[in-house]
């Protein structure tokens, strides 16, 4: 089973007058990798004193939480799925400051056999995860598709693109994005087979919200030729954001990448709601 972990602010009561405790969190926020601390207070915007955490329960039965501080009165939830090598401790302070900076709610879960997570990795169980993650959001916090971004980094991408293709949401951001699995083994693949995993090259062109693709240029894991592929077969995306010299887990070192998130996020979308 997944294991959900929902930012939260004190102006946003997703568990309902009957719902779960708050607790508080100290202020100070590493981001990202420890090359500053911020004060998520400050940085938010909240004037309600200090940030505070919800702890959200489960998704489902036998489902654990993670409770973490997030930002103030936000218009958007990002539902983050992550990378490969971390789970959500790790990923806890990086989504901290994201929150912080972008101005948004951010809901994430590891994915089965990560963590503390149940079950066992699969193709299968990335697309139940987030389908069971979607469906908490829409349920359980009543939180609209219109008020949703879908955020996946590295494998994350792939519970991503299959859970948009398949749900018009606000937006979708894809970072460090691959084609399909055959395709970053074997680079010279032209086509995809059937037994092929991962083929987001197959389901992109099916997503009809708005796709920010972000692609370091000198990626060494996924090959900066699959964030343009994808960009090339997305009819719904946005100007991209190729980060010269940025390899597959560096992209958030670099200012363009707050600066296009934020762009894109506070911006754009609403140009396109207008």
């Amino acid at each position: 089973m997944p294991w959900p972990m929902l930012l939260s602010c004190p102006c946003w009561n997703l568990g309902g007058g009957a719902g779960p405790s708050f607790f508080a969190l100290p202020l100070l926020v590493v981001w990202p990798f420890g090359r500053e601390v911020d004060d998520v207070t400050g940085a938010s915007g909240c004037q309600d004193g200090p940030s505070q955490v919800l702890c959200p329960g489960t998704v489902s039965p036998g489902q654990a939480c993670a409770p973490v501080p997030l930002t103030c009165a936000p218009r958007y939830t990002v539902l983050f799925s992550h990378g490969n090598a971390v789970d959500l401790g790790q990923m806890s302070s990086f989504y901290i400051g994201l929150g912080t900076r972008i101005s948004c709610n951010i809901f994430s879960y590891d994915y089965s056999g990560y963590g503390v997570s149940s079950g066992r990795p699969s193709e299968k169980n990335l697309y139940a995860d987030i389908d069971a993650a979607w469906q908490a959001l829409r349920t359980r916090y009543g939180i609209s598709p219109d008020s949703i971004i879908l955020y996946g980094q590295s494998i994350g991408t792939v519970p991503t693109v299959d859970l948009a293709s398949r749900y018009e949401c606000a937006a979708v951001v894809l970072h460090s994005p691959l084609t399909s699995g055959m395709r970053v083994a074997f680079p010279d693949t032209k086509k995809t087979y059937c037994f092929d995993a991962f083929p987001n090259i197959e389901k992109v062109s099916k997503i009809t919200s708005p796709v920010l693709i972000i692609h370091g240029t000198e990626d060494e894991v996924i090959d900066f030729s699959h964030g343009l592929a994808l960009y090339e077969r997305c009819p719904k995306a946005v100007e991209p954001l190729w980060v010269e010299g940025a390899g597959h887990n560096d992209i958030e070192l670099y200012s363009q990448y707050l600066e296009r998130l934020r762009r894109f996020i506070s911006q754009e979308l609403p140009s396109q709601r207008a």
